[in-house]
This record gives structure tokens, sequence and C-alpha cells, in this order.
């Protein structure tokens, strides 16, 4: 798992985001079994290939043939789950195996659920699956069917989702008053032509954004401990593409935590969803050798821009580490950007970033800053991708850059 993300905290003080990268392969691997490994894996994906089908036609009947009837709870779980779904635009929903394990008349199955929102995904968001089969009269049903490893639970299976359609948006919420969607889809609409501005190069240009009822529930989404995400804002989530290979744009979500947004004025709400935005129109362009400090300083950079606002106000902590005489020796590492430590170096990190950003733009111009991020995030590794970049787009080095950018950030903030 590669990840990202943008720090912040929660009323009076600086507020933020953590983007994680969900890399998710494999092929169809089966267990032993009497009638033959190939046997089983075919019957299983014909089960979830017609539960697909039904979801894509709306078939409730179809959806719920595909679970065990001799459970009758299966039954009534699923026909919430399928009613939540309804409104969902949907151009593709399919199930690859890539694994399963079969004893005597019951199965693991281990599976990628990727589908499409229509208008909006051009390639499928990819979410790990287990589940459970028994098999009667010669067909496998389905017994459950839970979140794999590491990953969470889907929206729909929180409750009834909102959908609002915004200009460049798309907001999808559990347990949220209609008004609040709408308000988010317009703070989101705002967002995407900022992001295109400071980006500067193609991307879908547009943004989905989830809205889940609690922080309780954005932590079962993310399948991490809803802890880890107090005071975090939004969290923007989607597959990042190996490092120096071309991807097709692929698919995010924005996660917004329901309470820590709720907290925000009208400037914070404005930077914590064009950050968000930004990692989305960047995505196909960050890759395992992007270092966070870029990532992150470029979000922070493209959703400051053009707010007005004070730098030394917009970077406290690395302000503060000025005033004592106390400057960085460094760009920050990925290990800097870690929650749950101190939350003063975390705030210095994306600081940090968005100072090395703001560097090269005033000196070097935008078009380099952007030309720098796209030519690490091509490099075929993380080794002397920076390195090479600073060389061949700014004519710099490591050891001059980190000079320059420590004279920059006192000259800003002192």
């Amino acid at each position: 798992m590669a990840g990202q993300g943008f720090f912040g905290r929660t009323a009076g003080r600086r507020r933020g985001t953590v983007l994680a990268g969900l890399v998710l392969a494999g092929s169809l691997l089966t267990g032993g079994c009497a009638d033959g490994p190939d046997t089983t894996g075919r019957e299983v994906q014909r089960t979830l290939d017609a539960r697909a089908a039904a979801v894509l036609r709306h078939d409730e009947a179809g959806y719920l043939a595909a679970l065990d009837p001799s459970t009758p709870q299966l039954a009534a779980a699923g026909r919430a789950e399928f009613a939540n779904l309804a409104d969902v635009p949907l151009s593709s929903w399919e199930y690859r195996l890539t694994d399963v394990r079969r004893s005597d008349d019951r199965a693991t199955a281990d599976a990628e659920l990727r589908y499409r929102i229509d208008g909006y995904d051009t390639s499928p968001v990819t979410a790990e699956r287990r589940l459970e089969l028994a098999e009667r009269g010669g067909r496998w049903y389905i017994t459950a069917d839970r979140p794999g490893h590491r990953g969470g639970q889907q929206l729909w299976q929180q409750g009834d989702v909102e959908v609002v359609r915004g200009t460049h948006s798309l907001v999808l919420g559990v347990g949220q008053e209609p008004a609040r969607l709408r308000k988010i889809a317009a703070e989101a609409d705002r967002a995407v032509p900022a992001v295109s501005a400071a980006w500067g190069g193609t991307w879908a240009g547009r943004v989905v954004v989830m809205v889940p009822a609690s922080l309780d529930a954005m932590g079962r989404l993310l399948g991490a401990p809803a802890a880890q995400y107090r005071g975090i804002a939004a969290v923007t989530t989607g597959r990042a593409p190996a490092p120096g290979k071309a991807s097709p744009a692929p698919a995010d979500r924005v996660t917004v935590n329901p309470e820590a947004y709720g907290v925000l004025g009208d400037l914070g709400r404005r930077v914590v969803l064009t950050h968000e935005t930004a990692h989305v129109a960047t995505r196909a362009h960050t890759s395992a050798a992007t270092p966070l400090w870029l990532s992150e300083g470029f979000a922070d950079w493209a959703a400051y821009r053009g707010t007005g606002q004070d730098l030394r106000q917009a970077a406290p902590e690395l302000r503060r580490a000025v005033l004592r005489g106390d400057i960085p020796a460094g760009l920050p590492t990925d290990a800097d950007f870690r929650f749950g430590g101190d939350a003063g170096a975390l705030g210095r990190a994306y600081e940090g970033g968005r100072l090395a950003c703001e560097l090269i733009a005033d000196r070097w111009g935008e078009d380099r800053l952007r030309a720098f991020y796209r030519a690490v995030g091509a490099a075929p590794s993380r080794d002397g991708a920076v390195e090479s970049a600073l060389d061949r787009v700014l004519g710099t080095n490591p050891e001059r850059f980190t000079a320059d950018w420590r004279e920059y950030v006192g000259a800003r903030l002192g």
C-alpha cells in the first residue's frame, strides 16, 4: 500500500487530509477439491457474475438469488443493501476472483469488486472482498460478504445513499441532510477549476465525494480505526500507477469526515477540498517514486494558490520552529508524515513540503514545478527519482536545493 496525505487538526488549528493509494492485483488461484480446482472457481465466478448483472439491471430478485436461501436474515440484509445502492449511477460492476479455497460443500473466495460510476470514473474503483459460500444442489450461494485484507465497508452497506450531482462533482452521502450534501457539492465544484488552473494538465475534471454519517463510519469505510482520522477533514483514496509506467486516469474517492469538516470555516473547507481534488488530478503522475513532501506539498500549494492567505498564518508549526532558530536540516521524509505521533512535527512536514513547492514555483516558475512533479512520478523507482528531476528540470542538485529551501523557509517565515 502506498499513501500520501494532507495533515489537519480541528477548530482553530490547521486542517487536512490523508491520501491512501490502494494497489490491488491477483489471478485466479483455487484450492484443491473433489471435482477439480478449475470447476469450483468457474462455478463460484458464475454466481458472482449473475449477482453483478442483477446490480446493473436493477434486479432485486436476481441480486438476492445469489444468497444462501437457507438463511432468511441474509435476504433481509441483501434487500436493504440493494435498496441503499439503488440511486448510485453505475456504469459497470464486476467481481474478479483471485483465490478460492474449498472444503467439502463450503468455500472461501477472495475477489476484487470493480465498479465505475457513470460519467465520473474512466477506470474502475477496486475493493477487495472476502466471500464465504455454500454449495446446495450443485450451485454455490453466498453466505457472507466482508471486506478483504485491509479493505473497508462500501458506503451502501452503511445505509441509504443520497446522491447529489454538482457541475463538476458527485456527492454520495449516508445519514446526511441533502442541504449539507448540496453545499459540499458546491464547494467541490469550486475546487475543480482551481485545481485545473494549478495543475495545468489533462485530467478528468470531476471528483466523487463520499460523506459517511460519522467518524466511526468513516473508519469502517477506510478499513482503519476511526481514531486515526480524528481531526482529519477528508481522505483521498485511489490506485497509484507503478513507477515509470503509463496509466489511465484512475478512479479516486474523496471521503469527508463529517465531524472535522463540519467545524471548518469557508477558507478551511475550500483548502481541504482543493487539496484533495489536487490528489485526484495528479494521481496518474503520482507513483511510488514520488516522495510525500512533493505529493503533499503540491496539493497544499494548489489548495492555497490564489487564496491570498498569509504564509506565516498558513504554516504556524514551521514558523514557530523558525522563530526559535530551529529550521529543519532537510526536507521532510515519508516517515515524517505518519499520523499518531507528534502533531507539531506532522504539521511541520506538511508545511515544509508546501514551502518546497512554493520555492520551485517562485524561482523556476509554475510550469517547471508541474514538469518536476511529472518527471519524478515517471521515474522507474524511488532511487534517484528526485535527484534526476532536480538536475534535468531545475538544473540543481539535492544539496543545493535543500540549502535553498532552508534559506527560503527562514526568509518567508521569519
